[in-house]
């Protein structure tokens, strides 16, 4: 036990308290304090320690009527055992000296205390608690010995009965014995806790003494080199000994060195025990296996730093596949922070491929595509266009789509009542005529017939808007009515709505405006539509024509039937229950509104509060109008409507795509305006006969040339059409397309049609308006004038020659004779040659003739002359010529030298 003194000492009490076993008066068996002398050890700083008597004498107390302690040896207690009177003349059953004898019931649960005590005794000295003076013979003789068992008799009642003190005692001796043991638990538990306590102090105590042992042993190692290095100066010097330098200092006047004895060096084998280090503890003194080392706590934490750089050197060892995202071009440096390789190691990789780029060089996706397989990690390849991947929605399903009205768009020439035709075809619309009329804002317009059908109507003077969707792929219009005159007839800008509507693949219906008046001539009409493939039902074709009256209004219902039956027969349906889609009609910047477009929904409905992309241009609908100016929440399949919230002006023909977030719609428009700029910078290569004809050389070249065509005169137009379609009539390989072909000024309506299909427009005699130049300027669509029909075909053959793929031919320049063979060394087989005929070049091509039969092909890899290098040898001279990657020459081998020329085809 440890105590510790208010002036700081430590005292150590190395016995335990000493305990007595004794009975009382009563027969009541307690344990009480001996007076024993016991030894206090007091440990002081240093390492100082005193060892102290103590005696401790506690008072000793006597009850009346009891037995006295165990400290008289028991003996009253062995009277009081002794064996009871049993003579009859006594009464009540008391034995001698006036004591009662023990009943058998008493006696045996007195043996079962005494036994309880005995095997208590028992355990304590297995656990190694020794209690001094336990009188253990004094409690086997209790057990051993007998007390005479007697009846008892029957007594009068009296308060207290001997019976009750007897059981008294018993309950006192069981309390007093769990006490005991309880006392006895805590002291152990205490005591190793103590010795624990003591034993982690040692360790700590024995871990800076080594720390301070190995600093002393490092100052003594230097000090010992410094030792050797001055020794060694010193023995460098020839036939110096210690003696002879003692001898110098004293003649110098120095002091003599003294010489320091060297200290034998004490070894150790490996079985014989360490000698033990620090402070000799209680915990070892009383340990058995003394001389057995414990583990210090450096040792420990030494032990748990090399296992957790084992785990980490594991870990490193252990491969960790990667998915790498590769796009079309990629820094080293960012491929090896996505590998989280070095890197210079993918530099490595990169020289053993033959490639050699620095960390912040740009390499291809397959060259990273190969690095990221070489470090064994998992390649995913996307590119820009992956931001496209969905964009658009899923396929509808057949049985999701419903019936939607039809897209209509008027188209005819100037003054055949177009206009007029419009305008009879809004009067019939149920609400405007309750209403009163319309006042049309856009470009496009829904029209609600008297049966409820409803029909869609665009308005696109010029063609300018057709045109613009056409060149962007996009499939807007169902149905072209296409307006005559019945006066007119069909005229230029008649047929070139044809050609228009050929060009988009859309079924067209003809309205024969103008039948009221006098000279209106409705058959001459569909003859004259036979010429441009337009075969009319009256002559067994399938394009309706209805005779109708705008002024009149005749025919209107008629018209509408027509159109309705053409779009039944079309079964046009759509999903309105899906994002919308659409395209863009017209587009303007109004002042106060910001960018606004006409929008022709396709598919799905359009709400409010969507996010949108219109071809380089994004934004969200803050507002809806519909024709008639009003605020609509949303707009269904084929609904025109106003859209406002664009963040910029679209382009007519641009698409329009609802997406699911603004996120999306960032990335997708600039991904269309990279691409928009990537084609601005090559849009001058388009269009120019020039260009064209150095693409076919270059083989990218198409295998149609597309033209349109414009002169002053019909017979002019038609003369240049025939011409240029016959110049390639016999080749097959090139054709030229006239897509269109006009008498007039060259307008926007041409260069349109031009750019949408990559031709070249040529003016004969004629020039663009203003409007058309500005628009092929931004294009980049060239316009040739001419006003000699034969510089027209001369620069058409021209392309068309250079679209075709150019012929090789062989020309025959020299031949040499073999006359001796050298063997040079680092250089090959040498041919000393004579030139027989014509000249050889070094450039040029050669063949090998050995018997007449060519054995070789290929280049000269040298030709000199004496030691020079030259570019030709003519007949006559000597020169020396050698292979390249060939030596197996023999004299009286001919060598012959020829030229390849590439002759483009005419036609």
């Amino acid at each position: 036990m440890i105590y510790t003194t208010t002036d700081g000492m430590t005292e150590t009490k190395d016995q335990p308290r000493k305990t007595t076993l004794s009975l009382g008066n009563t027969g009541k068996l307690s344990i009480g304090k001996g007076g024993d002398a016991a030894q206090v050890r007091q440990s002081f700083s240093h390492g100082r320690s005193k060892t102290v008597q103590v005696e401790v004498k506690r008072k000793r107390h006597f009850d009346q009527g009891h037995v006295g302690h165990a400290a008289d040896g028991g003996e009253a207690a062995r009277r009081a055992a002794e064996g009871p009177a049993s003579s009859e003349g006594q009464r009540g059953g008391r034995a001698k000296g006036g004591q009662r004898a023990l009943t058998q019931s008493e006696r045996e649960a007195r043996e079962r205390a005494l036994r309880g005590m005995l095997d208590a005794a028992a355990a304590r000295k297995a656990d190694g608690i020794v209690v001094e003076d336990e009188p253990l013979p004094l409690i086997e003789a209790l057990v051993d010995d007998g007390a005479p068992v007697v009846e008892p008799e029957e007594e009068p009642a009296r308060p207290l009965t001997p019976e009750d003190l007897r059981a008294r005692e018993m309950a006192e001796m069981k309390r007093i014995e769990d006490d005991e043991r309880r006392r006895v638990d805590a002291e152990r538990a205490r005591l190793d806790e103590e010795a624990r306590t003591r034993q982690e102090e040692d360790e700590r105590q024995q871990a800076a003494k080594r720390a301070e042992q190995d600093s002393e042993a490092a100052r003594r190692a230097v000090a010992d080199r410094a030792g050797r290095a001055a020794a060694a100066k010193v023995s460098d010097q020839p036939d110096m000994t210690p003696e002879d330098d003692n001898a110098n200092r004293r003649g110098r006047g120095g002091p003599r060195l003294a010489e320091a004895p060297r200290k034998p060096a004490t070894t150790r084998s490996k079985t014989e025990p360490r000698r033990r280090t620090g402070k000799m503890t209680v915990v070892q003194a009383l340990d058995s296996e003394g001389q057995e080392r414990t583990r210090s706590l450096a040792s420990v934490r030494r032990a748990r730093e090399r296992e957790r750089r084992a785990l980490m050197n594991r870990a490193a060892q252990e491969k960790i596949v990667r998915d790498v995202v590769v796009p079309e071009t990629i820094t080293v440096q960012e491929l090896a922070n996505r590998m989280a390789e070095r890197g210079a190691d993918v530099i490595k990789s990169l020289m053993r491929m033959g490639v050699m780029a620095s960390i912040t060089q740009t390499i291809d996706a397959d060259t990273a595509e190969l690095v990221a397989t070489e470090f064994g990690h998992r390649v995913k390849r996307v590119s820009e266009s992956d931001v496209m991947i969905g964009f658009g929605g899923e396929q509808d399903r057949p049985e999701d789509e419903v019936a939607r009205p039809p897209v209509v768009t008027v188209m005819g020439h100037v003054d055949h009542g177009k206009t007029s035709l419009l305008d009879a075809l809004r009067s019939t619309d149920v609400v405007s005529g309750e209403a009163g009329g319309i006042t049309q804002h856009i470009g496009a317009y829904q029209v609600k017939l008297e049966s409820g059908q409803r029909i869609t109507f665009i308005d696109t003077p010029g063609h300018a808007a057709f045109t613009e969707m056409r060149a962007r792929g996009a499939k807007t219009t169902d149905v072209v009515v296409l307006v005559v005159a019945a006066d007119d007839g069909v005229m230029p800008q008649t047929i070139e709505a044809i050609r228009h509507a050929k060009a988009a693949g859309v079924p067209i219906v003809v309205a024969i405006n103008k039948c009221d008046l006098p000279d209106a001539n409705p058959d001459r009409v569909r003859q004259e539509l036979l010429q441009y493939d337009i075969v009319v039902e009256e002559m067994g074709g399938e394009v309706q024509t209805i005779e109708v009256s705008a002024k009149a209004r005749m025919g209107l219902d008629t018209l509408t039937e027509a159109i309705l039956l053409q779009a039944e027969i079309l079964e046009l349906t759509a999903n309105p229950d899906r994002t919308a889609e659409g395209v863009v009609v017209e587009a303007k910047l109004d002042r106060g509104r910001g960018s606004v477009a006409t929008i022709l929904v396709q598919r799905g409905t359009l709400r409010v509060g969507d996010i949108f992309v219109s071809g380089s241009e994004w934004g969200r609908v803050r507002a809806l109008l519909n024709e008639r100016g009003e605020t609509v929440e949303e707009a269904g399949p084929s609904s025109p409507v106003e859209v406002l919230g664009f963040n910029g002006t679209p382009l007519a023909g641009d698409d329009f795509v609802v997406v699911e977030n603004e996120g999306r719609a960032r990335e997708v428009a600039e991904f269309r305006e990279r691409m928009k700029r990537e084609a601005t910078q090559v849009a001058q290569r388009r269009g120019t006969l020039e260009q064209l004809f150095a693409e076919a050389q270059a083989g990218v070249g198409v295998k149609t040339l597309p033209l349109v065509i414009k002169g002053d005169v019909q017979g002019s137009v038609e003369a240049i059409s025939a011409a240029l379609t016959k110049l390639a009539e016999d080749n097959d390989e090139v054709n030229v397309d006239v897509l269109h072909s006009g008498v007039g000024a060259i307008t926007e309506s041409d260069v349109t049609l031009a750019n949408a299909s990559g031709a070249a427009v040529i003016g004969f005699n004629v020039r663009a308006n203003p409007q058309a130049r500005e628009l092929a300027k931004r294009d980049g669509t060239e316009i040739r004038y001419y006003n000699v029909i034969y510089d027209v075909i001369d620069d058409v053959r021209n392309a068309l020659t250079g679209m075709l793929a150019p012929v090789r031919r062989e020309t025959h320049i020299g031949n040499a004779e073999i006359r001796e063979v050298f063997n040079i060394t680092k250089v090959g087989k040498v041919a000393g040659c004579f030139i027989t005929e014509g000249v050889v070049k070094r450039g040029a091509g050669v063949r090998l003739l050995r018997d007449n039969v060519v054995v070789h092909e290929g280049t000269l890899k040298t030709l000199k002359r004496f030691k020079d290098e030259v570019r030709e040898v003519v007949e006559g001279f000597e020169c020396g010529m050698a292979f390249e990657n060939y030596d197996n020459i023999q004299a009286g081998d001919v060598i012959e030298c020829y030229q390849v020329e590439e002759v483009a085809q005419k036609l």
